[in-house]
């Protein structure tokens, strides 16, 4: 029974078809022309709409997308450019600052130093009259300690003792010089001046030299 209502339902759409067809037959050459034409307005405007326009809609949001990462990326990798030139900038900058604590005195150096200056001046045959070391001046991360001299002796001595002084290993700066004739002989100058030496004080407020001093003990 099943196959002959299949079959049943096969003539009769066979036969609304040849009716289509005939009824199709008797139009016009152009109500054809029209009829097919609507047909494919009709499928060209469901393929537009249900098929071409959401792919078109996500085509543009996925180039939107690329062109926000791209310009994203674009601007990581100038970062990333400044971000290493900073970097070597700041590897200049330690090292700089290295050396300049390197040549900054901790606590237990200050003795030495001071030694070396007055050795400096007997090696250049000079008299200390004043030698002095004054108050100490607290700065950002250094202390300046400032240190009155008053000597005796030619031109030619002062001179090779600030010569000394500029070669040694550590920064002293001399400031507030004077010098005077001596009456006793032409070539005899008395001259005073400030040698300023500089000692490094860490972040914390402490001496090099303590925190050193420190880690010996613990060793």
């Amino acid at each position: 029974m099943a196959e002959d209502a299949a079959e049943n339902k096969k003539d009769k759409l066979k036969e609304q078809l040849a009716g289509l067809f005939t009824k199709i037959g008797k139009l016009t050459r152009l109500q054809r022309l029209l009829i097919c034409v609507g047909t494919f307005v009709l499928i060209g405007g469901a393929y537009f709409y249900f098929i071409y326009l959401p792919r078109s809609e996500e085509l543009d949001r996925v180039k939107q997308e690329y062109k926000a990462q791209s310009e994203k990326l674009k601007t990581y990798q100038i970062k990333a450019k400044a971000l290493a030139k900073w970097e070597k900038k700041m590897e200049e900058v330690q090292g700089e600052f290295n050396i300049a604590t390197k040549a900054l005195p901790d606590k237990r150096e200050l003795p030495a130093m001071l030694t070396g200056v007055s050795k400096a001046g007997s090696n250049a045959g000079l008299e200390f009259l004043l030698f002095q070391p004054d108050a100490e001046q607290n700065k950002e991360f250094y202390k300046e300690i400032p240190l009155s001299m008053k000597v005796e002796g030619s031109y030619h001595q002062i001179a090779n003792f600030f010569f000394q002084m500029a070669h040694m290993n550590r920064i002293i700066n001399i400031t507030n010089m004077s010098m005077k004739q001596k009456t006793q002989g032409p070539d005899l100058i008395e001259m005073s001046c400030t040698a300023v030496t500089y000692m490094f004080v860490d972040s914390s407020g402490k001496e090099q030299g303590k925190k050193t001093g420190k880690k010996k003990k613990r060793g």
